[in-house]
This record gives C-alpha cells, structure tokens and sequence, in this order.
C-alpha cells in the first residue's frame, strides 16, 4: 500500500481450497480498491499527526513551542491552586550562546542546542513538560514538585549540559533560574517572572549555576494602640495600618 510515494504497508489476501486460484483472481480488483483506501486513510493519518506536531513543538529542538508552553502552564497553574499542590519552573539559559555562533558557525550552535534538549528531556520525568521559550532561552514546567526538588533537578541538568563541553572542545554552560508556588507566587506571570529574575542573578553570579527566586517577606502590619476616650484617634490608626500592609 502506498500514498504519495511512500510505502505504508501490505495487504496480503489468500485463499484456501479448491478454486483458490480463481477466487483470488476474482477478487483483485476489489482487493486493490481496498489497499488504495486504506492508503491514503493512512497517510491522511500520518500527515495530520505530523501538521499537529509541527504545530505543537520546536522544528530544531523538538521540544513544546512557547504557545503550547503557556496553554500548558495555564492549565497546570489552576491545577495546582485547585489540588493545594507545589508547581515549580525552571528557566535556563545557554551561557555565551551569540559567541559560540560567531566563533564556530550557526550548524554547531544548532548542534548544541539539539544536544542540550536531549540532555534536558534525558532528566525529566514523563509528566514534566519542557520548551523552548526562545532563543537559546528553554523552559522547564515540574508539577507537584517542591523548589528543593527542583533545584535539584536543575543542577542534574547542568551537569549533563557542561558535560557537552569535551565532546564540542568548547566551554558549553548554561545559567538557571528556579520558581515555585505556593511558595514564591500563587500567580502565572509571577511564575514566570522570578524565575526570570533568579536566571537573571545567576548571569549576574557568573554564569553555570542554579539560582532559587526569593521568597518575598510579607510585612506585618503596624499595631496601634488607640484610646477608646479619642474617637478621632480611630481613623488615622486605620489608614495607617491599611497603608503600611499594602505595601
């Protein structure tokens, strides 16, 4: 059975008994009327699988594309929130990536960047969802998992990815940023933005690291004492206490 040139399978019919021979002979047209459906059932098949994939991931990278990234951590945010569970996010950008394409030319930087999706998928477990974000700049969704665990995991990525560094005789590294919620942001764009902000630092700490975003301190609000023989004294101690706990 074939469709556009490629091979899709075979069909094989047989027949048993006196008259075999002829039966079967009778029966060739419809056989291959048979085939010819089923062909191009199955190539229609294969090529909406294909559109569906081209639509969802990264041509170099094979990784989600960012549009399936941010319906997918939408989803998994609520999820989340909902189930009173952790979610973490870990940003990672390839430290140098502008130089390594001017030095070595743009075949191996794409080399590189297969070869770093690869290392990153190596270290994730199947519900984990992982992007490319942009650029050199890839993103790495954790449900139900902790920051400690996610850190953790972020350096096990790392790892894998300086160890690129021999087979290419070049430095190869990458920088990483780390969220997580509850504990840092109940928000999605939150989400996204400490953990934008921890890659940020680790660039600032010297690039090859794994920076966790800061928990961010909730200032309690001021405690006034008022006297109950001053009803004037009452409001201003109640724009105070609104004022200093906004911000």
């Amino acid at each position: 059975m074939t469709a556009r040139g490629e091979l899709l399978g075979l069909l094989q019919v047989s027949a048993l008994g006196e008259g075999a021979e002829d039966r079967l002979n009778q029966s060739r047209d419809l056989a291959m009327a048979i085939a010819d459906g089923m062909s191009l059932a199955l190539s229609n098949i294969a090529l909406r699988e294909k559109l569906r994939s081209q639509a969802l991931r990264d041509p170099l990278t094979g990784l989600y594309n960012r549009r399936y990234m941010e319906d997918s951590l939408e989803r998994l945010v609520r999820l989340a929130g909902r189930e009173k569970k952790n979610l973490s996010l870990i940003m990672i950008d390839l430290d140098h990536f502008k130089k390594l394409n001017d030095n070595h030319g743009h075949a191996m930087g794409d080399a590189v960047l297969r070869e770093t999706a690869a290392a990153i998928l190596g270290s994730l477990r199947e519900s984990d969802v992982a992007c490319r974000y942009g650029g050199e700049e890839l993103l790495v969704i954790l449900p139900d998992c902790t920051i400690e665990d996610a850190a953790a995991k972020a350096e096990s990525i790392r790892e894998r990815i300086h160890a690129l560094s021999g087979h290419h005789g070049t430095s190869i590294s990458a920088s990483f940023g780390v969220s997580s919620m509850p504990l840092i942001t109940s928000q999605m764009t939150d989400l996204i933005a400490t953990a934008d902000a921890a890659l940020y630092a680790a660039k600032k700490n010297g690039r090859n690291c794994v920076v966790l975003a800061e928990v961010k301190k909730v200032k309690a609000p001021v405690q006034q004492a008022v006297s109950d023989e001053s009803a004037e004294a009452t409001a201003p101690a109640a724009e105070l206490i609104q004022l200093v706990a906004a911000e």
